[in-house]
């Protein structure tokens, strides 16, 4: 697994939110129609489309941008390959048919594959790949002016999985020169076994092109094979490690080599059927013990909860406070009391490092002995030196432990409702019951643990399932050499948004879900023998947050260091917005800017691809594909 480890400085626990910064829509978007319009029906044949399809048709890009070029293609509903220039000044693009596709002869043949949607790559602004959807590959030489001209035709190789009389329906993903004298393309494919799985390609083909105008197909070389539970969400190409990163769902595997077997859970994890005269109360690895306290906070105060035998006295309760410490000491010469100190450690803090500043003038603690109660709670209350800011724990070094008998450094879950504070009493006493008696211990009441910026407002349902669940496979160019990451630990991480297409940084940059906020992790160029090792260079605060309250996002990119793009699908008749949100100017600041635009207009149908083009100006401008329109959005002045 890829350790995307956030590096604490760059975290802005002050941060507040995105306040709006109104942009002039009149004077950054523009609308185009198109006089050659797409279509998203491709589906034929009786068989229904898995839910990996959906889902990769629903996200599937299909807008081409050239490198470091102001040109794109797409193709049409009538499987013409239409080219887009952009002009650098005026900003207005024209359009021309380069090539028009074969149309094939379609079956409605209960198992013959269903179609992919047309896709294409550029190699260079006059060279591109082009998929007709239905199991054949283009090469096309595009000049400045006037209809391409073919350089060849090709298809993947017969397999044993693809009913008969059928060519396999690909997708393009990329296209990358890896050397002075080869070409590489990444497709990928359904496979045609009883399980649901698809095939990633690797195509080789060495420069110069071939040159063959006639539209036989023929075979392609392949240069390596996966398979894998899901289409990738993304492709790139690593030349100072000379292999391709795949970012998917799942994790790619070479052929011959068996999934992974489907989790059976444990006969201790699964939930028990009670039986008469039978206790399911009883635990056989003991119970769980509690933290070694509870929490919550206002705007301006933490209240910090620590459950103690009833029989202690005042007296040998120790606390004191400074600026950035917490000290407590307990001590108890009660030895008749059965809670001992072997198997309840009391709390021992000294000059204990608290998570921000406090003032200790006007701190205080108070003890409440509760005699008709096993535990008693001593509560402190700190008084915070900067009001407003959001503690993520309470002591700075929670969840450094390595010791599993020492608590004093575990995670401990903030408690939104001040009221559970007391909770965690009872949840003592029951544990110290369990112990005695093999009581079952429940419902400790904990809280949710919650970070208080999403207070009165979090759905937990939509909160935990934004984003995408994404794995990294890495596949070296050539089959026999060494990949640079050997272990394919298939342990997932929330993706949220990779780079806009057509943008080129010099490294390659994701961002991953890290509670409510977004952290951006690139990849430092690095000797092949060295391991992918992920950095974490800028943090795009409550971004997850934000995210989960927009319904109808389609595409979500970013451009580094500089702002994320979220873009709403739109429908016939209601146009989607793009949602700008920019990165804060400075570290720890309680707002960044956030800008809305809007992108359809009720006319122009849903959004079905983005890209963004350099212009003269040296910054990028938004290409955003409708059904029915091309917007053109000037973010140069914006980002």
């Amino acid at each position: 697994m890829p350790s995307f480890t956030p590096n604490r400085s760059l975290l802005n626990p002050k941060f507040e939110g995105y306040r709006l910064d109104p942009i002039a829509q009149e004077d950054v978007v523009t609308r185009h129609p198109l006089q050659f319009k797409l279509s998203q029906a491709t589906v034929s044949g009786r068989s229904p489309l898995s839910v990996q399809e959906v889902q990769s048709r629903i996200t599937h890009n299909h807008l081409a941008i050239a490198p470091g070029y102001a040109r794109a293609i797409y193709i049409d509903a009538g499987l013409k390959v239409i080219v887009v220039d952009i002009h650098l000044t005026t900003l207005c693009p024209t359009f021309r048919i380069a090539y028009e596709l074969s149309n094939p002869i379609q079956t409605s043949q209960i198992d013959s594959p269903h179609p992919e949607y047309p896709s294409s790559a550029f190699l260079s602004s006059s060279t591109a790949f082009v998929s007709d959807g239905h199991g054949c590959m283009y090469i096309l030489s595009i000049p400045e002016s006037g209809p391409a001209t073919l350089c060849g035709t090709y298809e993947l190789p017969t397999s044993s999985d693809v009913p008969t009389n059928t060519s396999a329906p690909f997708r393009i993903h990329s296209v990358v020169e890896v050397s002075s004298s080869s070409v590489t393309v990444l497709l990928s494919s359904r496979s045609f076994t009883a399980h649901i799985q698809f095939d990633i390609w690797a195509v080789r083909f060495t420069l110069p092109l071939p040159q063959s105008q006639d539209e036989i197909p023929r075979p392609m070389d392949i240069l390596w094979h996966r398979r894998g539970e899901h289409v990738p969400i993304s492709t790139e190409y690593d030349s100072s490690r000379q292999a391709h990163l795949l970012i998917g769902g799942s994790v790619y595997r070479p052929m011959g080599k068996p999934a992974p077997p489907s989790y059976e859970p444990s006969q201790d994890e699964l939930t028990p059927i009670p039986r008469p005269d039978e206790n399911l109360d009883e635990t056989k690895n003991g119970p769980t013990k509690p933290p070694p306290y509870s929490w919550t906070q206002t705007n301006d105060e933490v209240t910090l909860a620590f459950p103690l035998p009833s029989s202690t006295d005042k007296s040998h309760i120790k606390v004191s406070f400074s600026s950035r410490t917490l000290t407590v000491h307990v001590q108890t010469d009660d030895t008749s009391s059965p809670i001992t100190a072997p198997t309840l450690p009391l709390p021992h803090y000294s000059m204990k490092q608290l998570w921000d500043g406090i003032q200790p003038s006007t701190c205080f603690w108070t003890w409440d002995r509760k005699a008709e109660h096993s535990f008693g709670l001593l509560t402190l209350h700190l008084d915070k030196q900067n009001d407003g800011t959001r503690w993520m724990q309470v002591f700075a070094s929670a969840g450094t432990s390595t010791n599993p008998q020492d608590d004093t450094d575990i995670e401990v879950p903030e408690t939104l409702d001040p009221s559970e504070l007391y909770s965690i009493r009872e949840s003592l006493e029951k544990y110290t019951s369990s112990l005695r008696d093999g009581e079952d211990v429940s419902g400790l009441g904990l809280g949710r643990g919650v970070p208080s910026l999403g207070q009165g407002e979090i759905d937990d349902e939509v909160d935990t399932v934004i984003g995408r669940q994404a794995f990294i496979t890495w596949v070296p160019v050539t089959a026999d050499a060494p990949s640079p990451d050997e272990d394919m630990d298939e342990i997932p991480f929330g993706l949220l948004s990779t780079a806009v297409p057509g943008i080129n940084p010099p490294e390659t940059s994701i961002i991953v879900k890290n509670s409510v906020d977004g952290v951006v992790f690139s990849l430092p160029s690095n000797s092949p023998s060295n391991p992918p090792t992920w950095a974490h260079t800028s943090t795009f605060s409550a971004l997850a947050f934000v995210l989960a309250s927009k319904q109808d996002t389609r595409f979500t990119y970013h451009v580094p260091s500089k702002a994320v793009l979220a873009f709403e699908n739109g429908t016939k008749d209601r146009g989607g917005n793009v949602y700008i949100y920019r990165s804060s100017v400075r570290m720890g600041e309680k707002w960044a800017k956030q800008a809305v635009l809007k992108v359809g207009d009720g006319e122009s149908g849903s959004l079905l691809g983005v890209g963004a083009v350099r212009t003269s100006r040296g910054g990028y401008v938004l290409l955003c594909l409708c059904e029915a329109k091309l917007v053109v959005i000037d973010v140069q002045d914006i980002l």
